[in-house]
């Protein structure tokens, strides 16, 4: 499989390397980034279920990728558990908006692969482990500071940011504000046609017909062999 343009980063971790000698280096348990200009330089696998060593792999390394498994080629820098813990990195950095308060955290990433370069990052409010949580993108411009574990950003609330991916919970909820406008709109539209026939009744009384005083009415003649006289 060609590698695409743009990558999420965990897509990439999920899969196990294989170089091009065939071997399994395990799966991607990191990321390797320069935060001050939100790049990602590399990535980290778990060569062995045991122990603390730890393999790091450059981006440009990165050949193809199928199904389950990520294609280099080259060798990798061979580093331990405790030096891969101090990289620097925004992953899993609490975000705090205008008023210092917690939005979310930081849970992933959309890579150009060709460049490394950072386009957003996802954020999610609730914890990241439970599926079909909703996501919001973060653009590197909305951010004001970084410390690390934590991420300053202008913002007032997640809402504020575009969702990428909404939870069941979070389409529940936008689909009832949209049911509910709808029948706002629809209860806005009958009480102005209520209005309008209550000013404009839709019937009329019938006007009395003139009495026409130029030729009155004449009682009919009675015959003299009428039988009731």
């Amino acid at each position: 499989m060609p590698l695409p343009e743009q990558l999420l980063l965990s897509d990439l971790l999920r899969r196990h390397v294989r170089c091009d000698q065939g071997l399994d280096h395990g799966a991607g348990v990191l990321a390797w980034m320069h935060p001050p200009v939100h790049r990602l330089l590399g990535w980290v696998s778990r060569p062995s279920a045991f122990g603390s060593r730890r393999l790091v792999w450059r981006l440009n390394q990165l050949r193809g990728l199928a199904e389950l498994e990520a294609m280099v080629k080259g060798e990798p820098a061979e580093t331990d558990l405790e030096t891969v813990e101090r990289l620097p990195t925004l992953f899993q950095a609490a975000v705090l908006g205008n008023r210092d308060q917690q939005l979310g955290t930081v849970v992933d990433a959309a890579v150009e692969l060709g460049t490394g370069t950072i386009r957003h990052y996802l954020v999610s409010r609730s914890d990241p482990r439970l599926p079909g949580s909703s996501r919001w993108r973060l653009s590197p411009d909305r951010i004001d500071d970084q410390q690390p574990g934590r991420v300053f950003a202008r913002l007032e609330e997640l809402d504020d940011l575009p969702l990428a991916r909404a939870s069941v919970r979070q389409e529940l909820l936008r689909r009832s504000r949209r049911w509910r406008d709808q029948v706002q709109d629809l209860g806005d539209r009958f009480e102005q046609r209520v209005e309008g026939w209550l000013e404009e009744p839709p019937w009329q009384e019938p006007e009395p017909e003139p009495w026409d005083q130029r030729s009155p009415r004449r009682s009919a003649p009675v015959a003299d062999d009428d039988p009731w006289i």
